[in-house]
């Protein structure tokens, strides 16, 4: 899926995150946008499952395509590369730019 630098929003559930991002955070994200080592970036697992992730280095796939390792912040919550591998660098699809609630401002 192409995208063309779009603006989204998504919502934090559950606590892989914390501290930085807490359950019910909004944020703000940009399709599209550049990735780059300890971004927070919202991925497409390989079930299917959206999640917001930390962008930890580049890595590659088991089938060999470039991807991300991506890491939660709270590691004993949620799942992560650490469990299903490297995700695919198209599968990484937007990049945090703000967290517009419950706490406004940067992160990442």
């Amino acid at each position: 899926m192409e995208h063309d630098r779009r603006w989204g929003l998504a919502v934090v559930k559950g606590r892989s995150m914390t501290p930085t991002l807490r359950p019910g955070d909004r944020l703000l994200v940009r399709y599209g946008a550049e990735v780059a080592a300890g971004a927070l970036v919202l991925a497409r697992f390989a079930d299917g499952t959206l999640a917001v992730k930390r962008a930890a280095r580049p890595a590659t796939t088991p089938s060999g395509r470039p991807g991300w390792f991506l890491l939660s912040d709270n590691p004993d919550e949620g799942v992560d590369s650490r469990h299903r591998g490297p995700v695919g660098a198209e599968d990484v699809v937007a990049v945090v730019r703000l967290r517009l609630w419950s706490r406004p401002g940067r992160v990442g």
